[in-house]
């Protein structure tokens, strides 16, 4: 089939999609946001996906009596035809929200045009992705504007984990992706995958326009929460005020968000005005999805493909862990010209695909007892399930550890989807009262305990130079070794727990620790992690 009849019909193609045929196809109306036609969250289809086949096939459907041509692409990158000029072309022909002007404005274009090379390196990083936003912005009828919010949100970094736990380019707390249907486990983080987190971020834009009937308070609500942005607005009628986003009072991140994303409007809108460079983004797919069928290492995928690792990262960004389980992820994204190569090397590759499996722990254990059962490193076998030093996995954890010949079964979609890791501390600190010897300061005692004076000092109010009065009651925090069970298969209990010999309170110490030790294991099973633990003395006295 020759080239020149694929463009034809891919023209046909994106004709009808984007209404190339319309009077002014270079400079398209911008589309206007009405909120009737914006469709509820729950509503939406998933994005469609592409598979690939090994010739091109024009097959006639019809939707709504309008026939058109589908096409399952072929083509290279440099065979697509290129509609409505680059990206940032389209993205102006389709800006649709009102522009806000005032001084916040003013400093974010200031702050922007002072910082090209910043610029630059969000807008290339955002090649990858702003084909895909656009189109399924375009695809929802809503303002392209949008397409510009990962800038703010995470410079385009898929990657990218705010302070507050808010992951990937569209910045979603864990509770707010798990309401949009983002699967976030020990194989795989939804919020940061490219097609699922645009999926979201629309849903819930979609959703805060139509409860609010303006994209400024959307945003607001986006960034701030839609109840605090509520509350906003019920106190300003309250008090007789306006409720416009410029009216309410709101924190200086909220207040700084809408300015930031209108800056950074009316930098595509004009480079050349804020010394800044956009780089070429070529008005079509930047990737495909391919369908994978069986478990396979992030490492060998890109391999197949063809693709650096840092590419192939920056497409697949919610593969947490070094193997991509098929049940919970049956797609990866792969680069348009790189996506038929993986599925013929994949198709001839002999051998297993995936050196992980999954295992699920039976029983409370220690890290180096996982390692000695696999043959692993402790070490390397921490870094793979991403586990801190000292610490205890808990029963029902799953682990990544290595597939061997034995194993012909991929890993199940119930334990792929619904995985998890539950850690404790192996030492946990235990509150406990002792007496005060006769002429001894808070600092001899801490000393006889092995403790930080400055600790002691903190947990009882007091100063580490205090003197302390024969028998006075002193507050101080024991290590207590935690419950673990015995030999590499972890399959028996382990033992009780038992405080560490300190000085001559030892019985006493140890007493109570085992009165309590049951209720402490309980108590304390789900508390930080080690590192915490261990610092936990410092902490406390600086409280």
């Amino acid at each position: 089939m020759s080239i020149n009849f694929k463009l034809v019909c891919l023209s046909l193609a994106l004709a009808f999609t984007h209404g190339a045929f319309a009077q002014n196809t270079s400079d398209p109306a911008p589309i206007a946001p009405d909120p009737a036609a914006v469709p509820a969250a729950a509503d939406q289809a998933p994005a469609a996906t592409t598979t690939l086949t090994p010739e091109v096939e024009a097959k006639a459907i019809t939707i709504d009596a309008v026939p058109v041509i589908k096409i399952e692409p072929t083509l290279t990158r440099e065979e697509l035809p290129v509609l409505r000029g680059d990206m940032w072309g389209r993205i102006r022909g389709s800006f649709g929200m009102a522009d806000l002007q005032d001084e916040w404005v003013q400093k974010q274009e200031q702050w922007y045009s002072t910082r090209p090379d910043y610029i630059t390196r969000m807008t290339e990083r955002s090649r990858k992705y702003m084909y895909h936003i656009v189109e399924e912005l375009e695809r929802r009828r809503m303002p392209s504007e949008l397409a510009l919010l990962p800038f703010i949100e995470s410079a385009f970094n898929p990657q990218a984990m705010s302070s507050a736990k808010a992951a990937g380019m569209w910045q979603f707390v864990p509770g707010t992706g798990r309401d949009y249907s983002l699967k976030q486990n020990s194989f795989r983080d939804d919020r940061r995958d490219v097609l699922a987190s645009t999926r979201a971020a629309l849903d819930y834009l979609q959703r805060l326009y139509k409860m609010f009937g303006d994209w400024h308070l959307a945003l607001a609500a986006y960034n701030w929460g839609e109840g605090s942005v509520q509350r906003a607005i019920k106190k300003n009628q309250a008090a007789g005020l306006g409720t416009q986003y410029t009216d309410l009072n709101m924190p200086a991140e909220t207040r700084n968000y809408v300015p930031k994303l209108q800056a950074v409007k009316n930098i595509v809108a004009n480079p050349q005005l804020f010394n800044a460079q956009l780089p070429d983004i070529a008005n079509h797919p930047y990737f495909l999805a391919v369908n994978i069928t069986r478990d396979i290492d992030v490492s060998l995928a890109a391999k197949l493909a063809d693709v650096k690792m840092e590419d192939f990262k920056s497409l697949n960004p919610s593969a947490n862990r070094p193997v991509i389980l098929a049940a919970g992820t049956p797609q990866i994204l792969l680069p348009w010209d790189n996506a038929g190569l993986f599925e013929s090397n994949v198709a001839a590759h002999r051998g297993q695909l995936a050196s992980w499996t999954a295992w699920k722990v039976p029983s409370t254990i220690k890290s180096a007892d996982v390692a000695k059962r696999y043959g692993m490193e402790e070490v390397s076998f921490r870094n793979v399930n991403n586990i801190p030093p000292r610490m205890l996995i808990k029963a029902g954890s799953t682990l990544l550890v290595p597939r061997t010949s034995k194993v012909q079964s991929e890993v199940s979609g119930h334990m792929a989807d619904n995985a998890q890791m539950s850690l404790s501390p192996e030492i946990i600190l235990r509150k406990i009262s002792v007496k005060a010897r006769k002429g001894e300061t808070v600092t001899l005692l801490a000393k006889r305990y092995k403790l930080s004076a400055t600790s002691v000092a903190g947990w009882n109010k007091t100063s580490a130079s205090a003197a302390l009065r024969k028998g006075q009651n002193v507050v101080v925090y024991l290590p207590m070794q935690a419950k673990v069970a015995k030999g590499p298969r972890g399959l028996k209990a382990g033992s009780r727990f038992a405080a560490k010999g300190h000085g001559k309170s030892k019985g006493k110490a140890t007493a109570k620790a085992k009165s309590g030790g049951k209720a402490s294991a309980k108590a304390n099973a789900g508390k930080k992690v080690a590192s915490k633990a261990a610092n936990k003395s410092d902490k406390l006295a600086n409280r």
